[in-house]
């Protein structure tokens, strides 16, 4: 058995798109439209791990996907998660879970989908600001 992907419903190509790949470091591996079945699949993947995919599905008629948080959150590992979450902040990016242990931070995309940030190896000493900082939101 082999992992092949994560799907996740967005509303919004481009914005989603500015989230996954322009604020979050994912990178467009392909992309697919189906004229008649009338969606668009796109799949992103963090630079050198290619093979743990998220598959972004883009029904083109509209419809409501609520809280889109019926199946968890998505998880990523990160090198510096104080850069990351200061990066995110940066471009606008609200953390709903800040890494005030060093170790997990919770962020939410543009269709409410959780994105888990977890520290590479042990996790970093506590720091300001986000050992101060609440909670915003759910997660």
């Amino acid at each position: 058995m082999k992992y092949l992907h994560t799907m996740v419903r967005i509303s919004n190509v481009d914005e989603s798109l500015d989230f996954y790949c322009n604020k979050l470091g994912l990178k467009e591996l392909r992309r697919y439209d189906d004229e008649n079945g009338r969606y668009t699949l796109i799949f992103l993947a963090a630079e050198g791990d290619e093979s743990a995919a998220i598959e972004l599905t883009h029904n083109w008629d509209p419809e409501g996907y609520g809280e889109g948080r019926n199946f968890g959150h998505i998880a990523y590992q990160v090198d510096d998660i104080y850069a990351t979450c200061r990066q995110l902040l940066d471009a606008g990016v609200t953390i709903n879970r800040p890494p005030r242990d060093g170790r997990m931070a919770f962020v939410r995309s543009p269709d409410n989908i959780s994105i888990e940030i977890l520290q590479a190896g042990v996790a970093l000493d506590p720091e300001e600001p986000w050992v101060s900082m609440p909670n915003e939101g759910i997660w």
